[in-house]
């Protein structure tokens, strides 16, 4: 007997759920022994008629009245006793007055008021069934936490050595660079300990979303080849004070034992934030989890080999102590790549791919702007499913063109969607407003597509992509810009009989960078002083400016918006004749190529 339990114990012990098993059995055993201890035999009650019968009869010696439960208990002169049930909302003399006992019978009886000593059936169920949900319940919380009333430390396990290698990151060569000195510090650290050069105990990644940041993290430690151990700030975080602290020593000691080897902490601003002189709950816990990575980080050796890689695109909230050297010894940017980046990253996602003849990557390349590496690997991955949806046996030239406008513009063509011919007019003389605005204003970008084909929510677009990529951009391209979004209401207004929603997306954007221009920027007459956007608490704060500065800095924004307007004006008053004659060639075939465009405008 005993080893048959013992075995049973030993299944529970080894099945993956069998605590939690266990736990429900003996739940559901004490709330079965609880009902079975509780349950009382049938017992059929005497009516009250026969009791009061019994009474007027002189039968009754003495009853005992519960006021709780309204059970009597009556006890007869031959020794024998009844139980019964009375109304408990009326008194039981009055009961019994009802029922033509007189005063005097009443009188000749023993009549007692019990109270319960015991606790009823119900109230022991409800009691039994209440200990055995918490027990549960705190249970499975004991079990999900790891063992520990407020979570244990986070257990990591080693770090696998990634497949990705510095063949597999294209378009950032410069951060590539400044990498690579880690790779060999990995490998042979006795070489530059020869020069008296230690290995940097951390490097931060900054840049924007997308551009490769954990890739580039990945590709060193498959390029090293050691052990990657890859958390996020988020992860060290909770409700509770100390357990984020807790969870950064189990971290690091692991790493330190599995050295050489690689941290990687993604979104280390969720972990490493400005410590601030608040007092609540959370506040604490960050400010815990950060003092403790910094400890970590300054108790590093020189022999321990242990790197710690940090990414962020936030590094203006970071704390100084964690960025300073020492901590985070090289910051290494990581750009948006450039028309020759855009091209390698693009070669290095196609390279399983089928590609039709007609297929230019770099004609992909150019029209793609200001995409980061996550962005072009998306563009080729739907121009796959586009082909295959298509029929094609391999990626062709149309294929890459709906791709890159999907993710540009944010939806696929409705070509089915029916529309008001003159709600297709109006969108048709807007676009054209726009196209032969840009096209006929200086510093502009190029008109490279005009389609009144709905995609998304808009009813058409009209696409301008610089010839190269910008690093600065001109207070008149910025103006020029403006000018270009103008012309779609402007249009509405000459050509239309009245004004619609299409140019509400067009004007916020031109209201965004005329705040720009003014606020940030310095480019307008209100001076050099630049007005940031207030965040966090700073939004709750009362403004460091008067309300006359204000209302100069509301003039020069209007003055600028109302400018660019007044020159989209004119632009098209003068080009009647070739706004009918691009809107009329929209109407017909619904999309204009650059070269189309430019020979109606010629």
């Amino acid at each position: 007997m005993k080893q048959s339990v013992t075995q049973i114990l030993d299944f529970f012990k080894k099945h993956k759920y069998g605590k939690m098993t266990l736990a429900l059995i003996v739940t559901g055993a004490i709330i079965a022994g609880a009902l079975f201890l509780t349950a009382k035999p049938d017992e059929e009650p005497v009516p009250l008629s026969e009791v009061a019968e019994a009474i007027s009869a002189g039968q009754v010696n003495r009853i005992e009245d519960s006021p709780d439960t309204g059970i009597l208990t009556i006890y007869y002169k031959d020794k024998s006793q009844d139980t019964t049930r009375r109304d408990k909302t009326a008194p039981f003399l009055e009961q019994m007055k009802y029922l033509g006992v007189s005063e005097t019978q009443m009188a000749q009886l023993q009549y007692e008021l019990v109270e319960q000593k015991s606790m009823s059936g119900d109230k022991v169920i409800n009691i039994a069934i209440s200990v055995a949900m918490l027990g549960l319940l705190g249970f499975a919380l004991v079990r999900m936490n790891g063992g520990a009333m407020a979570g244990i430390r986070k257990k990591y396990t080693e770090g696998d050595i990634p497949n990705t290698t510095f063949k597999d990151v294209a378009g950032i060569d410069e951060s590539r660079e400044e990498l690579i000195d880690i790779v060999t510090f990995l490998k042979n650290k006795e070489m530059y300990a020869r020069m008296g050069a230690r290995m940097p105990r951390g490097v931060l990644l900054v840049g924007d979303p997308g551009t490769g940041k954990t890739l580039l993290a990945k590709a060193i430690a498959g390029e090293a080849g050691v052990p990657f151990f890859t958390t996020s700030g988020s992860e060290f975080v909770e409700v509770f004070v100390g357990v984020g602290a807790s969870r950064v020593r189990s971290l690091f000691k692991k790493a330190r034992s599995k050295a050489p080897c690689i941290i990687f902490i993604d979104e280390i601003d969720a972990a490493g934030r400005k410590r601030n002189a608040g007092s609540g709950g959370g506040e604490m816990e960050q400010d815990q989890t950060l003092n403790q990575l910094l400890v970590e980080m300054d108790g590093f050796a020189a022999a321990e080999g242990v790197v710690v890689l940090g990414a962020t695109n936030r590094v203006d909230v970071l704390d100084p102590a964690l960025t300073r050297p020492g901590r985070f010894d090289r910051h290494v940017n990581v750009p948006r790549p450039d028309i020759k980046g855009r091209l390698s990253i693009l070669e290095v996602h196609v390279k399983d791919r089928r590609l039709a003849p007609d297929v230019n990557l770099l004609d992909v390349a150019k029209s793609t702007p200001g995409l980061v590496g996550a962005d072009l690997a998306n563009i080729v991955n739907e121009a796959a499913i586009l082909a295959v949806r298509s029929g094609h046996e391999a990626i062709t030239k149309a294929d890459f063109q709906e791709a890159v406008e999907k993710a540009l513009t944010g939806g696929v063509q409705q070509k089915s969607r029916v529309m008001k011919e003159d709600e297709r007019r109006t969108i048709a003389y807007h676009e054209a407003g726009h196209a032969v605005v840009m096209h006929e204003t200086p510093h502009s970008d190029p008109v490279y597509k005009i389609t009144i084909i709905p995609r998304g929510q808009m009813g058409g677009f009209t696409m301008a992509l610089p010839e190269q990529d910008r690093l600065l951009m001109s207070r008149n391209q910025i103006l020029a810009r403006i000018t270009g979004l103008m012309g779609g209401r402007v249009a509405e207004e000459l050509f239309c009989d009245d004004i619609t929603s299409g140019a509400g997306h067009d004007l916020k954007v031109a209201t965004q960078l005329a705040e720009e221009m003014v606020m940030r920027l310095g480019m307008s007459d209100t001076g050099l002083r630049v007005f940031n956007k207030p965040e966090g608490f700073e939004g709750m704060a009362a403004p460091r400016t008067g309300q006359k500065t204000f209302e100069e800095l509301d003039h020069a924004i209007k003055q600028i918006l109302d400018q660019c307007y007044a020159e989209a004006k004119r632009i098209v008053s003068e080009k009647r004749e070739t706004m009918e004659r691009v809107t009329q060639s929209l109407l017909k075939q619904e999309t204009l190529s650059r070269e189309e465009f430019v020979a109606i405008m010629q």
